[in-house]
């Protein structure tokens, strides 16, 4: 064999092994949601590192890409993306996705401007208020359901606190600890004229979802889900909700 050709295949050999030793890359989906995750975020935020530790430990390699929310959604069910995440639970999903375990999330319920007088032991005591919902969230399953809410669509978190202190709307829907974020991130002039509702609605954990589409979905899931159990029982799961300042 000559020198140069086997040169050559060496070369070949050599890079299709180090590519077969680095792994797969699974490129999923998401948003800016801070604290939650978001580029900006030390190491990406919380829910970025749980994602990088758990496909690490299945020799996988993480992309995530950040898109707005519904089209995060849309691109991966039509296969553009192997999973987005973080999402809630809600049986609707698994139409076109596989679902994973869940892993912490935190309360989610409504934010109000302190001078205005709401109170509520139902749903329906909100009839007469204008909420401002994200377009493609899941938030619960009775509130997502309630048809006779005026619901207001926006396409961010952020944009639903704007339309709040301004007046446009009267109540938003958001998780505690990202509405909490902004006000002292994005919105700090003012912070003090916006709180939240006791109690919250409900404590959401949160899931990965991975796209129909994918031949292997069941088998990207099923060693994600080992690896979240093995991070809870190893106490990876709560050093990284330390790092992150999340509380459970």
């Amino acid at each position: 064999m000559p020198r140069k050709f086997f040169y050559v295949i060496s070369l070949l050999l050599i890079f299709f092994c180090s590519n077969i030793l680095a792994g797969e890359t699974i490129k999923l989906a998401s948003l800016e949601w801070e604290p939650y995750i978001g580029p900006k975020m030390p190491d990406g935020g919380y829910v970025a590192e749980i994602m990088k530790e758990a496909f690490k430990r299945n020799e996988k390699t993480v992309l995530i890409d950040y898109l707005p929310w519904a089209r995060a959604v849309k691109m991966t069910k039509d296969g553009d993306y192997v999973g987005y995440m973080p999402e809630y639970y809600s049986e609707d999903l698994k139409k076109d996705f596989i679902l994973s375990i869940s892993f912490p999330g935190g309360p989610l319920g409504f934010f109000k401007k302190k001078t205005t007088k709401i109170s509520f032991k139902t749903l329906e005591d909100l009839k007469p208020y204008s909420i401002g919902v994200v377009r493609g969230y899941v938030n619960t399953a009775e509130f997502d359901a309630a048809t006779y809410l005026k619901k207001d669509e926006a396409k961010d978190d952020l944009t639903n606190f704007k339309k709040l202190i301004v007046g446009r709307i009267e109540l938003i829907v958001c998780d505690k600890n990202v509405g909490e974020h902004l006000l002292k991130t994005e919105l700090k002039e003012s912070a003090g004229e916006v709180e939240f509702v006791e109690p919250a609605l409900e404590n959401k954990d949160l899931y990965l979802c991975i796209s129909k589409s994918q031949q292997n979905g069941q088998k990207i899931i099923d060693e994600f889900n080992a690896a979240i159990k093995q991070m809870t029982n190893d106490g990876t799961m709560q050093k990284i909700l330390d790092k992150h300042g999340i509380k459970k």
